[in-house]
């Protein structure tokens, strides 16, 4: 019997193409990340330069537009539960829009492997991967390395390696994990993964970077979105028959928060306690179903590399 073809994402590179889920290597990890003291401090943006970032400069001045947005956009009616999880959301700077969040006080970020590299001839060689700038909510930029990468389950984790300066007091961060442990000498807010999968139809709510770029308009047009977008909805569960570990065509976990272009490698967080519960990563043309990588690919991803999920909500997960 004939099985029914599988839908394909719909992302903001829709000439990708992915590795058979037959490969007997689909992850790729470095050593493990730096300490927080091994992190370097970057200049102030206006001294960013082609040599030192090796962006070009057209990336070099969507960051600074970025940037200027950031610092300015106020998102309103937030709660306190959204605020933490939106102090943790970074956006990648490059021409390319998409999004990302940090999961320890030390920087590590994660986010979908298509939003780090795509390639038609293999394996990415990490070494071969550029390093990434990204902005926090509050404009703060970071230059992150590509550590771990899997194109199967779409799942990819950075390490920060330099940064900016905060622009407040850290003691003044909204971040209620810091508040909470006492850990305001780190300096970066951060978002839990929730010790347990969602269940079906729990409310949940998405913060991701939509494209500036109208992709459904016959001619150049502006969508006017703001930097990052948060947006509420519910989790609807995983497709049936689907394998969770297998996002590479399309991610399994599927939900129904507004996202545009731009939304891969949002987190998807628990209304309630703000734990992460999967990250989205592309939308079902057919149905228009939005659709994610789920928790249990996630705590596995996370897992292989040697973090420990199993009870971190609320306090820092332990990655070194």
């Amino acid at each position: 019997m004939a099985q029914e073809e599988r839908p394909r994402r719909s992302t903001r590179s829709l000439a990708r193409k992915v590795p058979p889920s037959t490969s007997t290597s689909t992850s790729t990890t470095t050593s493990t990340p730096p300490t927080l003291n091994g992190i370097a401090t970057l200049p102030p943006t206006s001294s960013l330069t082609t040599k030192l970032t090796g962006l070009s400069k057209r990336d070099i001045a969507l960051l600074q537009q970025k940037q200027r947005l950031l610092q300015t956009q106020q998102i309103q009616s937030l709660t306190a539960v959204q605020r933490a999880a939106l102090s943790a959301t970074l956006v990648f700077a490059q021409a390319e829009a998409g999004t990302a969040f940090c999961i320890s006080p030390g920087g590590l970020l994660l986010t979908c492997s298509h939003c780090v590299a795509e390639s038609d001839d293999g394996p990415i060689r990490l070494e071969h991967v550029a390093t990434k700038y990204l902005l926090f909510a509050d404009g703060r930029v970071v230059a992150a390395k590509c550590i771990a990468y899997d194109s199967i389950r779409d799942l990819s984790l950075l390490q920060i390696v330099a940064c900016q300066p905060p622009p407040y007091s850290h003691s003044d961060a909204t971040n209620e994990h810091e508040n909470r442990e006492g850990n305001g000498g780190t300096p970066f807010p951060y978002m839990a993964i929730s010790p347990t999968a969602p269940k079906v139809h729990s409310r949940i709510f998405c913060i991701g970077h939509p494209g500036s770029e109208d992709l459904e308009s016959p001619t150049p047009r502006r969508t006017n979105y703001g930097v990052l977008h948060v947006s509420g909805g519910r989790y609807r569960g995983v497709v049936d028959g689907a394998d969770v570990q297998d996002n590479g065509e399309i991610g399994a976990l599927m939900h129904d928060c507004w996202t545009y272009w731009g939304h891969s490698g949002a987190p998807l967080c628990l209304t309630g306690g703000g734990g992460v519960v999967g990250v989205h990563s592309s939308w079902d043309e057919g149905t228009g179903m939005r659709r994610g990588v789920a928790w249990e690919a996630v705590v596995a991803f996370l897992g292989e590399y040697g973090v420990d999920v199993e009870g971190t909500a609320g306090r820092p997960i332990p990655i070194d």
